[in-house]
């Protein structure tokens, strides 16, 4: 039985991750910090099928103890947060140094960001686009693409990085525009809220469903040799149309409800970001399965039904 080892388990990939590789027969092991307060909601459903182990990509040892310990095959993934450069640039170094000390063997998925292009040089934006981040997220990703790239080629780690245009599910965290727009719509239609303040509108990003990433994920760590993969669906979308669909999910007049807010306006927009993924379907063979507007009524309606729960006391 292979095993996979999560770092991100609690987060939206590490759970649909998860579930992917159980449904394949992994034993998968999900990587969990010490004194932690994460919210296991999005495991619970198949907990008891996984091994939760304490470590921290901020204590090298622990990633060795760790390592040596569980002897990982394949992926390791980390999670899509808004994280510090400490956690998300010098954290994945110090779990490429515990792989190549203790466990040379295993094959490395890294989540690189469409982030990482920023003000993109040309559009769409592929694996040779060069780089321009906008945030400090984006420069760490940077570091991190990068620096999984000298691993693989200074020590012949099976390495491998996915470039992730923007992926989200109803699991996603509700600091995610997506899910606060399906979030918001929910509570309004409840009667739970009267407005929904958002920022740029015009906003442009390439929207697709975190399950379908974690499958490109998957078919990544099956390939002969590590490499890197643009995983997007292609298509430009505005926040004012995932504002348009959820609104018309729940029956409602979005103009009525939407307020932008000067204050939720990035430091420096990245204004178009959509990629072409012909490399990840020529070579890996993977399509993204769910649309866009379906993808947006499908968390609407989730979200609907969570809220509604609880005004039910359920």
């Amino acid at each position: 039985m292979p095993t996979g080892l999560i770092t991100g388990i609690t987060g939206q990939d590490g759970s649909y991750l998860a579930e992917l590789l159980l449904e394949k027969g992994y034993r998968v092991v999900g990587m969990v910090r010490r004194a932690s307060t994460e919210n296991f909601e999005r495991i619970a459903h198949i907990r008891s099928r996984l091994e939760l182990r304490q470590a921290d990509l901020l204590d090298e040892l622990s990633l060795i103890d760790l390592l040596r310990d569980v002897r990982p095959f394949v992926p390791t993934s980390w999670a899509q947060p808004v994280l510090t450069a400490e956690f998300d640039a010098v954290g994945v170094t110090r779990l490429l140094q515990a792989v190549r000390l203790v466990a040379p063997e295993a094959r490395v998925y890294q989540a690189s960001s469409s982030e990482m292009f920023g003000r993109a040089r040309e559009v769409p934006q592929r694996e040779t686009t060069p780089f321009y981040p906008r945030s400090p997220y984006g420069v760490a990703k940077v570091y991190a693409h990068y620096i999984t790239v000298n691993y693989r080629e200074s020590y012949g780690l099976f390495a491998c990085s996915g470039i992730l245009f923007n992926h989200t599910s109803p699991r996603r965290g509700r600091e995610f525009v997506t899910r606060k727009i399906s979030d918001g719509v929910a509570r309004i239609k409840l009667g739970l809220a009267q407005e929904l303040p958002l920022g740029n509108l015009a906003a442009r990003r390439d929207f697709g469903f975190a399950g379908d990433y974690v499958d490109a994920m998957w078919r990544m760590l099956q390939q002969p040799e590590g490499d890197d993969y643009v995983v997007a669906t292609g298509e430009a979308h505005s926040v004012q149309e995932v504002v348009e669909i959820a609104f018309a999910t729940a029956g409602l007049d979005w103009r009525s409800y939407v307020r932008e807010d000067q204050g939720l306006l990035r430091r420096a927009e990245v204004d178009h970001l959509v990629g072409d993924a012909s490399k990840a379907h020529r070579v890996l063979g993977w399509q993204p399965r769910v649309g866009f507007p379906a993808l947006v009524e499908m968390m609407v309606r989730a979200d609907l039904e969570h809220l509604g729960g609880k005004g039910r006391g359920g």
